[in-house]
Formats: structure tokens, C-alpha cells, sequence
């Protein structure tokens, strides 16, 4: 992973330390629109991670792929996920 790791594992541990916050939220039989709120910011924080490892791969994987037909491949792998993403 050509990411930077500092960045991504801050970021995972903050989501991860927002869906324990949620956890409690949901035993304590919190407010359903303030439980949502939470989750919409922990899919922020992972989204925001997704866009900097794929961002990373294009950066490095994709652009130094050895030839033409693997930078295709690569490309192709990364269209099909952005459709699983986007639907």
C-alpha cells in the first residue's frame, strides 16, 4: 500500500472509536436521529480514508504499472469497484 499509513490508521481508529460511541449509544436507547447523525460522520471518516488509499493506488500502482495491458487491468479493477460503491 503506497498510502500513507499514518493518515489511514489515524483515520480507522477515529471510525473505530465512533462506532464504539455508537454502540453505547444504541444500548443506552439513545435518539434515533442523533444515532444517525453519528454514523453518517464514521462513514465520512471511512469514505475519506477509501479516497486516499485509491487516490494512492492511482498515484503509484496504476501510473507505474509495467505495461499498457496492466494499467487497463488495474483500471478496469478500479471501475468495477467505483460501480459497487456508487450504486
Amino acid at each position: 500500500m503506497q498510502a500513507d499509513k499514518e493518515k489511514i490508521n489515524r483515520l480507522l481508529k477515529t471510525a473505530r472509536g465512533q462506532l464504539d460511541g455508537i454502540l453505547r449509544m444504541v444500548e443506552e436507547d439513545r435518539y434515533c436521529v442523533d444515532i444517525s447523525q453519528q454514523l453518517m460522520a464514521t462513514e465520512a471518516i471511512l469514505n475519506k480514508a477509501n479516497k486516499e488509499i485509491l487516490s494512492a493506488h492511482l498515484k503509484s500502482c496504476v501510473k507505474n504499472a509495467a505495461t499498457q495491458e496492466e494499467r487497463e487491468e488495474k483500471i478496469d479493477e478500479l471501475i468495477s469497484m467505483l460501480g459497487k460503491i456508487l450504486k
